[in-house]
């Protein structure tokens, strides 16, 4: 089984990065979880669009989320929403228009993120979920939330035993939702 894992982040050691790569090694041996970032990926710009066509990076992108029995997006939470960055990149990948569907329609997603704060990206995944019924993707019902991230990402790629189980639990029901 593979799964691709994008995280909304571009910062260079994000907890929602972290988080992915997490998700990626803590997988059991019969999924593989390709990590995935949006650099590289310009603004949207419908005359970028008509005079140079779809961007490498976000045709690449495509391919893997095609490719893949699962899609996992790691949001970050800015301002009680998912970044500007992750919505430009969702906004790419459905163009052309005929791309939406085979591209996202029907798809296994999941929704997971880490925040320092209190909330574990609960009003970013809330928004994002608006964006993702419309793409048509098929929703797992189980989010994935890690409140104070500082506090279970320790240095070095260590993590605290609470987030281990944490991310083995959503795996699991992952797992089983993507079948």
């Amino acid at each position: 089984m593979q799964w691709i894992a994008i995280s909304g982040s571009l910062r260079k050691d994000s907890f929602n990065t972290r988080l992915a790569h997490l998700i990626a090694d803590r997988a059991s041996p019969e999924v593989s979880v390709s990590v995935q970032t949006l650099h590289g990926i310009p603004l949207y710009d419908g005359d970028l669009e008509a005079s140079s066509g779809i961007p490498a990076a976000v045709e690449s992108l495509r391919s893997h989320i095609k490719a893949a029995d699962g899609l996992i997006i790691v949001t970050p939470e800015y301002n009680a929403s998912m970044p500007g960055v992750l919505k430009n990149a969702l906004d790419w990948l459905t163009r052309p228009g005929d791309e939406m569907k085979p591209t996202f329609g029907g798809r296994p997603t999941g929704l997971v993120g880490a925040t320092p704060g209190a909330w574990g990206t609960a009003f970013a995944q809330a928004g994002a979920l608006i964006n993702l019924r419309q793409l048509g993707c098929h929703l797992h019902p189980g989010y994935l939330r890690v409140s104070r991230a500082g506090d279970l990402f320790g240095d070095g790629g260590s993590v605290e035993q609470k987030l281990a189980s944490q991310v083995d639990r959503w795996i699991e029901s992952f797992r089983a939702f993507t079948g």
